[in-house]
């Protein structure tokens, strides 16, 4: 039974009512009036936990809707890893993303908590490598390539990290390869990032055999199918799609890179081929543009919930721990990502 005193959105119904507004355009089935009421009253608790904990709320561009509502920053990995890093005044970081991206916010914080609301928000392409199979295969290409240097995209976990000689996102990868100083370089663990990288450069890009489920799983054909009923479309691919889906895109772009190319773009119809969210994100920034989805659901990401980030400031958890070794082998990886991929 919730024992809470009644909220700010409770003792001013508006609230909900113009959650409901923004929320409702989006899935007028889902978000109906009773459960936007609902939320509104969350919301209240959790910008009032906030103010109580010194806390922030960092969400990544994937997640629920009713999260931004509540999020002091929204971005996708390498801008969330930046303003991780940023955090000045907080005591508390509450993640509301993957287990790997709030790692790497406890990397830039070890002295504050950082908290994940649902530890089973883990992630698919980051279980695909782990430490030890990374370090078997480097040392396997080593006498072969005695120059190469391992590239990790930021979807992977900590102790990854650490074996890495440098991190990058999909809005920096390819700057990153061209700048660190080899030829040969071991791209883990997105083979679709991978293959997109190589056509970007001209060193050799030795890829793991990982992927991201949810844009691994879009199709060419449902990309053709909505472009063959809805002439002049702009379609705009995430570079983890398979490279038959960004052949036939008309840009392929990060999330953030998206976010910018939509807002700044003359069209006013486009397909977002890459997770939902972001297509729910867009709707409720640009709402005189239309934005359409040939996406899949993460079915990690919308693990984190507005009720359980609500539990997560109310009890503080949960934690996420690294050791040390760890954690500082991962900062090196991450800051010369920001230095070699700004």
């Amino acid at each position: 039974m919730n024992t809470q005193q009644p909220s700010d959105a409770a003792a001013h119904p508006d609230a909900a009512a113009q959650l409901h507004h923004r929320l409702g355009a989006l899935d007028p089935d889902n978000y109906t009036a009773e459960k936007c009421a609902h939320y509104a009253d969350q919301i209240a608790e959790i910008r009032e936990l906030k103010r109580e904990r010194r806390a922030v709320v960092l969400a990544h561009n994937y997640q629920r809707p009713e999260i931004f509502e509540v999020a002091d920053f929204i971005g996708d990995s390498f801008e969330l890893a930046r303003n991780s890093r940023e955090v000045r005044d907080a005591e508390v970081i509450v993640f509301c993303g993957v287990h790997f991206m709030a790692e790497t916010a406890k990397v830039f914080n070890p002295e504050r908590k950082v908290l994940l609301p649902d530890m089973r928000a883990g992630c698919s392409l980051a279980e695909s490598v782990t430490a030890e199979a990374l370090a078997d295969r480097r040392d396997e290409l080593l006498p072969l390539y005695p120059d190469l240097k391992i590239v990790s995209y930021v979807n992977c976990t900590a102790d990854v990290k650490a074996l890495s000689d440098a991190c990058c996102t999909s809005a920096n990868a390819a700057r990153v390869v061209n700048a660190i100083d080899s030829d040969h370089i071991l791209f883990v663990p997105d083979q679709n990032l991978a293959n997109y990288v190589q056509t970007q450069t001209a060193k050799q890009i030795i890829s793991w055999d990982g992927n991201c489920y949810v844009h691994h799983q879009i199709t060419p054909e449902e990309v053709l199918k909505v472009k063959a009923g809805m002439p002049g479309v702009i379609v705009i691919a995430h570079p983890e799609c398979r490279k038959d889906v960004l052949a036939i895109a008309d840009e392929v772009l990060s999330t953030s890179a998206m976010m910018r190319y939509a807002k700044e773009s003359p069209a006013d119809k486009f397909l977002i081929v890459t997770e939902c969210g972001l297509s729910d994100r867009l709707l409720l920034e640009v709402p005189n543009k239309h934005f359409y989805k040939a996406c899949k659901l993460c079915r990690y990401m919308k693990m984190i919930t507005l009720e359980g980030t609500l539990d997560s400031l109310r009890h503080l958890r949960y934690a996420i721990e690294l050791p040390d070794d760890v954690r500082a082998g991962a900062k090196r990886a991450l800051e010369r990502m920001l230095e070699l991929g700004a």
